[in-house]
């Protein structure tokens, strides 16, 4: 089986390499009294539902055989207060450079000794869906909070007789099991934010008085991903499709970006039914470095509700759904409101049957990645010819915030560096460009930077985005040199155009590249314990010299 649950007698004189202090204080807990086991989801169900903070709706829920949900399932709705997204603010990793190992686990203690008095429920689920890649996380949450706890089920693989059997002949890795202790409840003036510690290298983490169940599931996939990195897997925050040709190869589109960049829309788009194409999935996946192949890790969606109208087909896929309205429809029935009326940031956990092209493994080696950003400063589609600069643009990706996070003292609007999309990540910055370059460099991936907001103050539509990824799968794009930037092409558009003697357009494209050249130097005074390569830098330099 993949991980391990049990752990064998060792030597006396030697450590467990996979225990540790947190982990032994969450995992511990785990075996108390005040604990009940759960694993059928439908009993999970009946729980979140007659939870008394839940609303049940008289909508359905599709698929519920499949699901192992209640054949009469209705769509359950749980809402929260001010906070309806991630609080960054709140992870502290540990052996990250600052971060007190010692205070963090007393605080852990005594967090799980005040809440020893109340019922807690835990659980199973699997993490990641071929042999190639499968782990299984264990999930404890108290009793009110019994939405949350089917919500993770829903999100991930629940355990059955096909998926068990399935893990048992996975493929095993020296890894003991995820675990995730949650308690909402926590409160304490040292961490008004709440607090969410991670011990990614035993995976294992803590949430502590934060109820968005967002929480739950990026704490879980940063322990995933970093499982995946340490065992020649590519960790992507993203989505990946697949357009499939009988005269030629397939091409394997992966797409980067935050929530809110376009990468679920760019995805899961369809083309007018004029291609065979394939969804991985549009938020979390890993990719073998070693052949190129690529394994989801969730069968569900944990999607936006303001994407979908209510009645649309997406909507009809929705299960849980926390942070929205509810109204009373012509019949007296109750119903969502999906638009973010209530607050920002409304969302459901949307199950697979929403889309009928799901595969769970993409065989094919990936062929492009797509670093979706929201720099003004970019035409709508540009290539990327050389691993080194890939992964550059990859490590200094541009965009902008969302609604799906808690910014604290941050301006929503501007525009911010995130690494290849992914703030989840507890490993050294470094290591994930080497990740990524390799697979530009080693498995020759192709790289695109891809605009999905505007061009000098013109919109980017969407249309133009998708006719552009159909043109790069069938390998009829003419680029053209992007001014003097080395190794940079862009595909020339009347309604966006490139003139790089527009002297207030080369100024704005220099800033934005200094503005990451800044993002790095910065990075680097604050992680003075893991340094980047210096060729970021040195790419980053010459780009900018060869704007002056």
């Amino acid at each position: 089986m993949s991980t391990i649950s049990h752990y064998k007698e060792v030597d006396i004189n030697k450590k467990n390499p996979l225990l540790s202090q947190i982990r032994t204080t969450v995992e511990t807990a785990f075996y108390g009294n005040n604990f009940e086991r759960v694993t059928d989801i439908s009993k999970a169900y009946y729980l979140a539902k007659n939870c008394p903070s839940t609303i049940v709706t008289d909508v359905p829920i599709k698929h519920t055989q499949e699901l192992g949900l209640p054949v009469d399932s209705k769509m359950l709705v749980n809402n929260h207060g001010k906070i309806v997204g991630r609080t960054a603010a709140a992870r502290h990793i540990i052996g990250h450079l600052g971060e007190d190992t010692n205070e963090l686990a007393g605080v852990l203690r005594d967090a799980i000794f005040e809440a020893s008095d109340r019922k807690f429920y835990k659980t199973e689920v699997y993490v990641g869906l071929d042999e190639d890649f499968m782990l299984k996380s264990h999930l404890a949450v108290p009793k009110g909070y019994e939405f949350n706890m089917l919500s993770y089920m829903l999100n991930f693989q629940p355990v059955t007789s096909e998926y068990e059997k399935m893990y048992q002949a996975s493929h095993k890795y020296e890894e003991g099991d995820i675990f995730i202790y949650a308690d909402p409840e926590f409160k304490d003036e040292n961490y008004p934010n709440g607090l969410v510690i991670i011990d990614a290298e035993h995976n294992v983490a803590a949430i502590l008085g934060l109820r968005y169940f967002g929480e739950l599931k990026k704490a879980t996939l940063t322990l995933a991903w970093a499982i995946a990195h340490r065992h020649g897997y590519t960790a992507s925050h993203g989505g990946e499709k697949v357009f499939r040709f009988d005269d030629k190869d397939d091409k394997v589109f992966a797409f980067y970006g935050l929530s809110g960049s376009g990468k679920s829309t760019l995805t899961h788009a369809k083309h007018g039914g004029k291609y065979d194409i394939d969804v991985l999935h549009d938020d979390a996946f890993v990719i073998s470095r070693i052949n190129g192949s690529s394994v989801a890790l969730e069968p569900a969606y944990f999607d936006k509700t303001n994407d979908y109208m209510p009645g649309s087909k997406e909507a009809s896929y929705f299960t849980t759904v926390m942070n929205v309205g509810v109204t009373l429809n012509e019949e007296n029935k109750r119903v969502l409101v999906t638009e973010d009326l209530r607050n920002g940031n409304g969302r459901t956990i949307k199950s697979r049957y929403a889309s009928l092209n799901r595969v769970d493994k993409e065989n094919a080696p990936i062929d492009s990645i797509f670093w979706i950003m929201k720099d003004d400063s970019l035409p709508p589609v540009v290539k990327l010819d050389n691993p080194t600069l890939a992964a550059t643009f990859g490590v200094t990706l541009a965009t902008k915030r969302s609604t799906a996070e808690n910014v604290v003292n941050a301006d929503r609007n501007s525009l911010v560096i995130e690494p290849f999309a992914n703030p989840f990540r507890a490993y050294p910055l470094a290591e994930d460009y080497r990740d990524f370059k390799e697979l530009f460099e080693k498995r020759n991936v192709s790289g695109y930077i891809v605009n999905t907001a505007s061009y000098n103050g013109i919109d980017i539509d969407k249309e133009i985005t998708l006719q552009i990824l159909e043109d790069i799968a069938n390998e009829k794009v003419n680029w053209e040199k992007f001014g003097s930037l080395d190794g940079m092409y862009y595909l020339p558009f009347e309604k966006y155009p490139v003139d790089f003697k527009d002297k207030s357009y080369t100024e704005k494209l220099k800033r934005r590249l200094e503005i990451r050249l800044e993002w790095i130097e910065k990075y680097e005074g604050n992680h003075p314990d893991n340094p980047l390569p210096a060729e970021i830098k040195d790419c980053l330099s010459n780009l900018i010299n060869e704007l002056n």
